[in-house]
């Protein structure tokens, strides 16, 4: 049997993406094939897509992808179990995520194990919103828990209004502590609303020049430095950094040096227990989804082109079919 997908064969501009129709996967016994209604496009499939830094190639493949279709995040439902799936049941509404370096979800099904970080959609939340909630989350809270936060730090987001920068808002409120964050004039209000005590709008204010100093100060879109952080963070606080492979070496540097680190978790962990504590966070109330455009599965590329800018709020969506079904 065939399914849609979109597929690249080479790195390069995202014109390189084409939607194609390929074999869809059956599963083995210990996966489900999920029916994906929406996924998205992130800053990880861009990076993914275009092979830069060339380094990163060196884990993606040297001269071509090793794999052809991207995605990360799902929403969908179980279309067919193998004989050894116990936790779902066909036409299961399902969320979650790929593991970390596995793609696949730029398509209409994927199969993954039953202990991949899926799990049964939020109640009352569209296929799009559950869709979109994932890997932001899943960054944020990785970046997060290695600094050790805690109730009453003082925690400053820089690119608050990104994917991975609304959910470390959210999570910094949900963990109760005094949350700074930063970002341009349009989005303000939108992550005040998040749970930012205090908003600063870099395009007015230097936050690093403002004498305020924090205890983690989190760098959410790989925009900013520690050398430029370094005099804004408290004695023993930590620079949070999401990108950037300098960032590994000065890690590896401030842990034996200074009483101001740089902490670079990687690699990422995807794990059913954080996709199971976001469900939580969801359905009471303390979490919310922030999407900025739809498109759908064959407009991938201006999509794609959309997310390049580096000035979208939140995430982009794409759906495949159904997605709005809750």
């Amino acid at each position: 049997m065939k399914m849609r997908a979109v597929v690249f064969d080479a790195y390069g501009p995202p014109e390189v993406q084409r939607l194609e129709e390929v074999e869809r996967p059956a599963p083995k016994e210990d996966e489900v094939l999920i029916k994906i209604h929406a996924t998205t496009v992130t800053r990880t499939d861009t990076g993914l897509r275009s092979g830069k830094p060339f380094i990163s190639r060196f884990f993606t493949g040297l001269f071509r992808p090793r794999q052809r279709i991207l995605g990360t995040e799902l929403a969908g439902e179980i279309e067919s179990v193998g004989a050894n799936v116990k936790e779902f049941t066909v036409g299961d509404h399902v969320f979650g995520s790929t593991s970390a370096f596995r793609f696949g979800t730029h398509a209409e099904f994927i199969c993954l194990p039953e202990s991949s970080p899926i799990a049964p959609k939020p109640s009352g939340m569209t296929f799009e919103e559950a869709a979109a909630v994932t890997d932001g989350v899943i960054l944020a809270l990785m970046c997060l828990e290695a600094a050790h936060i805690k109730k009453g730090l003082r925690v400053l987001v820089y690119g608050a209004s990104g994917s991975i920068g609304t959910a470390g808002v959210q999570l910094a409120r949900y963990f109760e502590t005094d949350v700074t964050a930063v970002c341009n004039t349009k989005n303000v209000e939108l992550v005040r609303s998040l749970g930012a005590g205090k908003v600063i709008d870099y395009t007015l204010e230097d936050f690093t020049k403002n004498g305020e100093t924090y205890d983690v100060i989190f760098d959410a879109v790989g925009k900013h430095s520690f050398g430029r952080c370094r005099g804004s963070l408290n004695r023993g606080g930590a620079y949070v950094a999401t990108d950037g492979f300098e960032n590994l070496f000065l890690a590896l540097w401030t842990s034996r040096i200074g009483n101001k680190k740089v902490l670079f978790p990687i690699p990422p962990r995807y794990t059913k227990k954080k996709v199971l504590f976001l469900k939580d966070l969801i359905e009471a109330g303390k979490y919310r989804a922030v999407i900025d455009r739809r498109y759908a599965l064959e407009d991938v590329v201006e999509a794609t082109r959309y997310v390049e800018t580096q000035q979208k709020t939140g995430n982009v969506v794409l759906t495949i079919s159904g997605g709005q079904a809750r």
